[in-house]
């Protein structure tokens, strides 16, 4: 993989220096001791990480593996743990024990915080950009040739579309999707009492609300359910090449910014003694290699020069933010997806 050595920068403890004559003197006891010196006992990480990540970090875990032991002489394995963003916080809350979380949104890691104490509050501040090292939004995906004309958010609520999307309840994508249609019909039709009204249209068509971002993409392209897919991009890609031909993506005239934040787990690091290599595993993700492994996987890079060599391929719809549309996620969390909030008001599961 080009650029292997560049690829991450990690401070190595300086080698102790040895007199000659110990060194000519050494036993067989020493030198294996400094054969252990040299060859670090093997140490892996878990990274507990959302659906639509399992691709990337496949690709990502391998180099960074590769550039670590070359740097340091120690192997490592980087466990994964996907599934819906919420699901997963409150899995790592309840004892999962991972070292770095990879999550869908911010407020499933401020949970941390919040709920157990396993995170600083200011762990946003830590990492580049928010600690957000790539980000994506949301897309519609349909059937090839696009039967049921599906163009912008206000054909999701149309009589008889049906529609697959996550629980917000469990899926942070879910959460993303669910801002993306109410900022759709506050720009729209200019008040919140009429976003409820579209929201709730549109929920009316959702025929099953699966638990996380990839089980609605089964739903929808292996199970063949829905007329539209409410999706991230970089999913709604994936999707469409796998199932060439038979799927296809619309973007939207407006959509939301999603930033999908990272942080290492400072309690469960410190425990276990990975604080060095999870903190550096993050920051790898901000490397020239791990940005273009992002693009190559329909994530939009936040170094520019990573995101000038795949541009072409995203789209531009208007894009609104969490803070500037909703007051941050701990606002939007409270009005929209705690319990008996606007979710809860909109939603009968059938």
């Amino acid at each position: 993989m080009r650029h292997r050595r560049d690829f991450i920068k990690i401070p190595l403890a300086a080698a102790a220096a040895r007199p000659l004559a110990g060194v000519a003197a050494a036993s067989a006891l020493g030198v294996l001791a400094t054969r252990v010196r040299a060859a670090p006992a093997p140490v892996t990480l878990l990274n507990v990480s959302y659906d639509p990540t399992r691709e990337f970090y496949v690709e990502f875990n391998r180099a960074f593996a590769r550039s670590w032991k070359e740097r340091t002489g120690q192997e490592l394995a980087v466990r994964q743990s996907h599934g819906g963003s919420g699901k997963q916080a409150r899995s790592v809350i309840d004892g999962l024990d991972a070292d770095v979380v990879t999550l869908a949104l911010g407020a499933d890691i401020d949970a941390l915080h919040h709920q157990a104490a396993l995170v600083p509050k200011d762990w946003q501040k830590r990492l580049p950009h928010n600690s957000a090292p790539a980000t994506s939004t949301v897309v519609f995906v349909v059937r090839s040739g696009n039967p049921r004309q599906i163009r912008d958010w206000d054909d999701l609520a149309r009589a008889g579309v049906r529609v697959i999307t996550p629980n917000p309840k469990t899926s942070g994508g879910a959460r993303w999707n669910y801002l993306a249609a109410w900022e759709f019909a506050r720009r729209r039709w200019g008040s919140e009492a009429r976003s409820q009204e579209f929201v709730a249209a549109l929920y009316a068509n959702v025929p099953v609300l699966d638990t996380g971002a990839r089980a609605a993409s089964i739903t929808f392209a292996q199970r063949a359910q829905g007329d539209v897919l409410i999706a991230w991009e970089n999913e709604a890609h994936l999707l469409v090449k796998e199932f060439a031909g038979k799927l296809q993506v619309v973007t939207p005239s407006m959509s939301i910014l999603a930033e999908p934040p990272v942080a290492w787990v400072d309690r469960n690091v410190d425990r276990k003694g990975t604080r060095a290599v999870a903190q550096e595993y993050l920051r790898g993700l901000y490397t020239e290699e791990a940005q273009d492994m992002a693009g190559r996987h329909f994530l939009r890079p936040v170094l520019p020069a990573a995101l000038a060599k795949v541009v072409g391929r995203f789209p531009r719809p208007a894009l609104c933010t969490v803070d500037e549309a909703f007051g941050g996620w701990g606002k939007a969390s409270r009005e929209h997806f705690a319990d008996g909030a606007s979710f809860d008001r909109i939603y009968s599961p059938r």
